[in-house]
């Protein structure tokens, strides 16, 4: 059983125990989040399509804990002018672990 769940504005195919890293959400570690905005329900290869959303779906995790991703470089230069600049930006992730799938 699976379902495509869109969380942040972007869309996540979730299993039960497994993880999902979203973007960083306003939830402690430890506590439990529920998403209402399911898209489409599998469950054994019964397709359930939303318009937009399946109603009465949702899927509940549990928040594992805050992380950083990797470091990307942002490199400007232009060139005969002397002009360089180096940045670095590590995105902030939610660790979600999903617990259940229920219609």
């Amino acid at each position: 059983m699976y379902a495509i769940v869109e969380i942040a504005g972007q869309q996540f195919k979730v299993e039960e125990n497994k993880y999902i890293y979203t973007q960083k959400l306003d939830a402690e570690e430890g506590s439990s989040v529920e998403f209402d905005s399911v898209l489409l329900l599998d469950n054994d290869s019964t397709v359930e399509v939303g318009a937009p959303k399946v109603d009465g779906a949702k899927v509940t995790g549990k928040v594992l804990g805050h992380v950083k991703g990797e470091k990307v470089i942002v490199f400007k230069k232009k060139r005969r002018k002397g002009y360089k600049v180096r940045n670095g930006h590590r995105q902030q992730f939610t660790k979600v672990l999903i617990e259940g799938i229920t219609k």
